[in-house]
């Protein structure tokens, strides 16, 4: 039971091969399910034309969608008699897609929150039920405010449900709306051209994955965690500079200042710990992967 409301099953994908030994492995919403005695359904596809009638045979009044990883067609989403709802981590119709917490934080928002809305069969393009904001720490990494943003889509999906009979949703300013794809490798590489400030925040939002990437003298390194600092002018991007007792690298505006980082093949560690096995010292270069 939530909230007064019963869980007649529970969707999500199937079990995948993973780790060292490649064996199946259950996703974690199946493991959760499981201990709570709540029947679980996996398919391949939900595309596939068995899929709709199964589900209405569940007699559900209503869907709650969250972070499924496919499009849902429309005999998916009208399975229930009330429809598809969909938790979304911003404020629709800011950072539609895949990666709305990371993208959030790349583009360097302070402010960001949960919506709830009826499911088209768009990019979370739907009516809005209900949104609540929240501001985003100064320091906050991706990981971080995703764990936040799961307790208050928690609260604005129990209070959605609570309500919806008497709600009445709001369509989308669509042409207010910004793109969240789905985060590549590539999207982590730290460019020294561009300001400092877009850089931290950069690494904020691939953390955890994949992480600011960078090619340092030694080798490749991932940087989990970094600030903007006050850097000279007139020295080449990606040099390294003196800073309060430390090295920072120089960028297009200001410096970026590592506080953790992780060279290949080895454990994180504060920068100052890197600096000594590594033997940097001012004017060496970082490059963009």
């Amino acid at each position: 039971m939530l909230a007064r409301h019963e869980v007649v099953a529970v969707v999500t994908q199937p079990d995948r091969p993973a780790h060292r030994g490649q064996r199946l492995q259950p996703p974690p919403v199946k493991v959760r399910a499981r201990a709570a005695g709540v029947s679980v359904l996996q398919p391949a596809r939900l595309r596939d034309p068995e899929w709709p009638e199964r589900l209405r045979a569940l007699g559900a009044d209503v869907a709650v969608v969250v972070a499924f990883g496919q499009i849902l067609p429309r005999a998916v989403l009208d399975a229930p008699a009330r429809g598809s709802i969909n938790v979304h981590g911003s404020l629709l119709p800011r950072y539609r897609g895949a990666a709305p917490i990371q993208w959030a934080l790349i583009r360097g928002e302070t402010m960001t929150g949960v919506t709830t809305f009826q499911m088209d069969e768009g990019m979370d393009t739907g009516p809005i039920l209900l949104a609540a904001s929240t501001p985003i720490g100064a320091d906050e990494t991706a990981g971080e405010l995703a764990a936040r943003l799961a307790g208050l889509g928690a609260e604005v999906l129990t209070d959605t449900l609570a309500r919806l009979p008497a709600l009445t949703s709001t369509p989308q300013r669509h042409e207010e709306a910004t793109a969240a794809p789905r985060l590549k490798k590539a999207d982590g590489h730290l460019d020294w051209r561009r300001p400092a400030r877009e850089l931290a925040n950069r690494v904020r939002g691939c953390n955890p994955w994949p992480g600011g990437l960078a090619l340092a003298p030694a080798g490749a390194l991932t940087i989990w965690r970094a600030a903007a600092v006050p850097g000279p002018s007139g020295i080449a991007p990606g040099t390294l500079v003196a800073h309060a007792g430390s090295l920072a690298v120089a960028t297009g505006a200001g410096a970026l200042l590592p506080t953790e980082v992780q060279p290949e093949n080895r454990r994180a560690m504060p920068w100052a710990d890197y600096l000594r096995g590594a033997r940097l010292a001012p004017g060496a270069v970082f490059r963009t992967p």
